[in-house]
């Protein structure tokens, strides 16, 4: 084979094998097939309301949150208007009963994250279980700005997640089972 034509079959296995290799460096936790930052994918400015970030806290990575659980749902809210405005009402379509015990009043021009000291909207009884990646609308009432409809992602309690409250009722990873040699060697250690 000449020197050229390996030349040419090593340039495109490279090829062929780089969007593999890109995928096994993002680690195992990460969703290669859809890319996904929730600062960035909502970003919605709607009726002077601008909303750049939203998402459920789903359970940590590798578990899930079993139908009949809670889930808190995050958002940054930004309003632009001129005067105040008020988050009355939120509801799901297909997860659950978002439970909101205060309005959430939103000065002018000023940021208001939903998350802080304690999660101010929580959805209970979920209708399913939840492993993150799940995506569901989301319908804000606001008393001033009317009603926006916006799709919201479940994110995995992972990464930057990882610092949130952990989800009541959310049920763990399964824990890794022992292999035939591990489990004989830790039967024979203890003559």
């Amino acid at each position: 084979m000449s020197p050229s034509r390996r030349l040419a079959l090593a340039a495109a296995a490279f090829l062929a094998a780089a969007p593999a290799l890109a995928g096994c460096a993002a680690g195992f936790d990460s969703i290669v097939e859809k890319p996904y930052s929730p600062t960035e994918a909502i970003s919605l400015k709607t009726n002077r309301i601008t909303i750049p970030q939203a998402f459920f806290l789903g359970p940590d990575s590798g578990g899930n949150l079993p139908a009949g659980g809670t889930t808190p749902l995050y958002l940054s809210l930004v309003n632009t208007a001129e005067t105040a405005d008020t988050l009355v009402g939120v509801t799901t379509e297909g997860l659950g009963t978002v439970k909101l015990a205060n309005p959430i009043a939103l000065p002018s021009n000023q940021g208001v994250f939903t998350g802080t000291p304690t999660p101010q909207l929580v959805v209970e009884g979920l209708s399913k279980s939840l492993h993150g990646g799940e995506s569901f609308k989301v319908n804000l009432q606001f008393a001033n700005a009317g009603s926006v409809a916006l799709h919201v992602p479940v994110v995995t309690r992972s990464r930057e997640f990882a610092a949130y409250p952990a989800v009541s009722g959310a049920v763990a990873p399964p824990a890794p089972k022992p292999t035939p040699s591990a489990a004989t060697d830790a039967a024979g250690s203890g003559h």
